[in-house]
This record gives structure tokens, sequence and C-alpha cells, in this order.
């Protein structure tokens, strides 16, 4: 591989948004155990709340797959390897990126107090638009002695 062709794909697997669209991977190889990364991720996905069991599978999971994206990171810099094997190592690296961004979005949620912090988010727009409607503002409002 050329060394233009090496700095494409590390600039590809870099790029913000690169996961955009990306699938992640049915099957990978991570520290030389074959996993169902596709099932892994969605399986987890499907539960409201995560075990405490779980969370610790899926941290190990996520320092894994961390770990592997390095590696194949480092096997496309090092230009070891021919253009397609490039072209392969850059789209299962996005794919662990994919995987790593939805596992990285679960974890421990209080729905109640983020209910509360909506309705109270709601509530102050709800005020800003009438004061603004009605043409009010605290200051005019403090200064005619309401």
């Amino acid at each position: 591989m050329k060394a233009y062709e090496r700095k494409q794909l590390l600039e590809r697997v870099e790029r913000e948004g690169a996961t955009v669209g990306a699938d992640i991977p049915d099957r990978i190889e991570v520290q030389g155990e074959e996993i169902d990364l596709r099932e892994f991720v969605f399986e987890i996905k499907r539960r409201d709340t995560i075990p405490a069991g779980e969370r610790e599978r899926v941290e190990r999971a996520k320092k894994n797959l961390r770990r592997e994206r390095l590696q194949r990171v480092q096997r496309i810099e090092e230009g070891d390897v021919t253009r397609e094997e490039g072209e392969e190592l850059a789209g299962t690296i996005i794919g662990i990126d994919r995987a790593l961004n939805a596992l990285q979005s679960l974890g421990p949620t209080d729905l109640e107090r983020e209910q509360q912090a909506q309705q109270a988010a709601d509530t102050k727009r709800w005020m800003g638009f009438l004061k603004k409607a009605l043409g009010r503002d605290d200051d005019a409002a403090a200064r005619r002695g309401r």
C-alpha cells in the first residue's frame, strides 16, 4: 500500500461521523476470540436497564473493542497490509466504532429524574413564550411596580 493510500484510510477511520450509516459487523475476532458483535450489541440495547452483572460484561467488551480497534489502526499505520486488507481493516474499525457508540450510549438512567427535568424545561420554555407573547418581561414588570 502506498503512503497516501494509508493516510486516506487513517483519515477515514478518524473522521467525525464516519460511523453514520455504518453497520456493526456480524462476527468479529476480538483479542483472539470470535464474537457475534451485532447480536451482542442489540441484545444489550433491547433491555431497559442493564443488571449489575451484565454491566461488568459490557464494560469488559468495550475495553476489548477499544484495544482491538487500536491494534487494527496500528496495522494500517505500519503499512504491512495490502490496499484490500487496509480497506477491510478500515471497514471493521468503523464497525467497531459504531458498536462502541451504541454501547457508550447505554448506562444507568433515572427515568423519573429525566422526566422531571423535561417538565421543568417545558415549563420554562412555555413561560418564556407567554412573556414574549404578552409583551412582558420581568424587568418591565418590576419597573411598573408589579
